[in-house]
């Protein structure tokens, strides 16, 4: 179509949005991303980013597809290799690594702000990315054959679809007046690094207390990250308290698997609401990442379910490229299909494993050690659980 300024917008430059931009682009797509602010540049001398994500193995294949993922190993992100998971109520425990799959890895553990600056890096040099930020969209039109822009700045765009990856309160999404499904787990998640004096052996630990889960995932630097997830009052009050008690009750928590605990960074919590778009496409727009779902951290699955948007969408969309509208029916209601089906499957398996553990009722008690300790002794399930850690389904 003559006149318009972009095949695509991409709103929101986080993780998924800017992995969405980069791949459209390299894909053939004009792509204009938008978001309210640039990304802090990221150095090696600051201080690692609280916000920490466990990458599967099916996310580090799309950043090789994108080009980056050479320069994301380059920038520190640590291979774990084995997890292990017990039950604080006792019984069996389970253990599973990346032999059970004949990898060297099952992921690889990446704090936020060296992914982002690694993708924003790249989509400066990528020709078929315009960036407008910061830029904030003031008004919003779809019609049956473009979307209509207004920026913040009195720019307007004219493309053949936006992406909206703005995040879990994304201001496209309520533009639009899609509803969520959203249920509030009564519960925090207290997240900080912490150090040990034994090491943590590329491994992910993770411990069902009555509260909720905790994990210890493995840094680069020795350390550990923790995401330790509380009902809300106690993790106000594990909060308030000083570094030492901080430690000695996360030690007591954490069953001392990594001997004393020595050391611990600045802390910080946010609430878990779980949150599924009741529909992840409306007219020439699609949701994606975080603006079309938030799931538990349970299984640390929020950033690898965006990402997999991004693998759908740009599958989905290859489809379109001959008759270049990337805002096509058929494509866009495939990606639909497939994303929010995928979505609702893991949320709601995660709530349900979050319930089963998070608990202290009699029956949940008898069973779930044992059930751990059957598991890690059943060869094939304990592989099929090591690659559904990777990423694979």
């Amino acid at each position: 179509m003559r006149g318009l300024d972009a095949d695509i917008a991409v709103v929101g430059a986080g993780i998924a949005g800017a992995s969405a931009a980069l791949g459209l682009a390299r894909a053939g797509w004009r792509v204009a991303l938008v978001d309210a602010r640039e990304p802090e540049p990221w150095s090696p001398r600051q201080a690692p980013d609280l916000r920490v994500y466990a990458l599967a193995q099916a996310s580090a294949e799309l950043f090789t597809q994108l080009g980056v993922w050479p320069e994301l190993l380059r920038r520190g992100l640590h291979p774990y290799r084995r997890m292990r998971v017990w039950d604080a109520a006792g019984g069996g425990e389970l253990g599973f690594d990346a032999a059970d799959i004949a990898r060297p890895e099952l992921g690889w553990i990446a704090p936020q702000a060296p992914v982002q600056d690694a993708l924003w890096e790249a989509l400066a040099r990528e020709p078929r990315v315009q960036r407008h930020c910061p830029e904030r969209i003031e008004e919003l039109e779809s019609g049956a054959d473009e979307v209509r822009l207004e920026l913040g700045s009195g720019r307007r765009l004219r493309v053949r679809l936006l992406v909206a990856a703005d995040g879990a309160l994304s201001p496209t999404r309520e533009r639009l007046g899609i509803a969520s499904a959203t249920h509030d787990y009564g519960q925090r998640a207290v997240v900080a690094y912490v150090g040990h004096a034994e090491a943590h052996a590329d491994t992910c630990w993770q411990r069902f207390l009555p509260g909720g889960p905790l994990a210890f995932l493995p840094c680069a630097d020795g350390r550990s990250s923790i995401v330790w997830t509380l009902p809300q009052a106690e993790a106000e009050r594990v909060q308030a308290l000083d570094d030492e008690a901080f430690l000695r009750d996360l030690e007591r928590a954490f069953d001392v698997r990594l001997g004393a605990l020595t050391s611990v960074s600045p802390r910080a919590s946010f609430p878990l609401v779980r949150r599924i778009a009741e529909r992840f496409v409306q007219g020439r727009i699609a949701l994606l990442g975080d603006a079309a779902r938030n799931v538990h951290p349970l299984a640390g699955q929020g950033l690898n379910l965006g990402l997999a948007d991004v693998r759908v969408l740009l599958d989905a969309l290859g489809e379109a490229m001959p008759a270049r509208d990337p805002g096509a029916p058929a494509p866009l209601a495939r990606y639909a299909r497939s994303r929010r089906s995928d979505s609702s499957i893991a949320a709601l398996a995660f709530e349900q494993i979050n319930r089963l553990f998070s608990n202290d009722h009699p029956l949940p008690l008898l069973l779930r050690g044992p059930a751990l300790g059957l598991v890690d002794r059943l060869v094939p399930l304990r592989r099929f659980f090591a690659a559904h850690a990777a990423g694979w389904r």
